[in-house]
């Protein structure tokens, strides 16, 4: 069974999310960081850097929060066949961890970037339901978990992208984000 591991508030829960989403059978190890157990030894064995999330399957190692999703949608066939269409996931996943995130949660770069990377994921919303169109998928995952933690940890006024608020609250919505990240909030 692939077993997950993570902490209390951490990025583990992006993947715990999207595990919950396509109904994946795991086990969720949370570590005490406080008390150090992601610098110990074993954990160790599974991810060198020390950080989580982290996720040990079968006998194969996996470490960073998109690469993990991107490994867990292969795995249980939930990638599009196409080509182009994998490269796209791929493109949102990256863009999350690469841009969004450090655009919007580092203090120094936030008024600069926050609408340089809201505004055109409104009109993308103002306009389809998802990232990709209709469905709902691992994109969506990465891109929605890095703007819904926005009004959970920032409280930034994003009033000014009705669309990216309307897409908040649709997947904020989504049984499994309730069992995983809104019972954060």
């Amino acid at each position: 069974m692939l077993k997950l591991y993570g902490g209390a508030r951490s990025r583990a829960s992006i993947v715990h999310w999207y595990l919950e989403e396509i109904e994946v059978p795991y086990e969720f190890i949370i570590l005490d960081m406080q008390s150090g157990e992601h610098l110990k030894p074993d954990f160790l064995e599974i991810n060198p850097m020390g950080k989580v999330p982290a996720i040990f399957d079968g006998e194969f190692k996996l470490w960073e929060s998109g690469a993990i999703l991107l490994y867990i949608a292969d795995k249980y066939g939930k990638m599009p066949d196409s080509l182009e269409k994998k490269a796209e996931i791929f493109q949102w996943v990256l863009f999350t961890n690469a841009t969004l995130g450090p655009g919007i949660f580092v203090e120094a770069s936030r008024e600069k970037e926050t609408p340089r990377l809201l505004t055109p994921l409104n009109k993308i919303f103002e306009n389809q339901t998802y990232l990709m169109g209709e469905e709902f998928n691992v994109a969506d995952i990465a891109v929605g978990s890095i703007l819904a933690y926005i009004p959970m940890m920032l409280k930034l006024d994003l009033s000014s992208y009705p669309s990216v608020l309307e897409y908040i609250k649709r997947i904020s919505e989504r049984p499994a984000f309730q069992k995983t990240i809104g019972n954060r909030s």
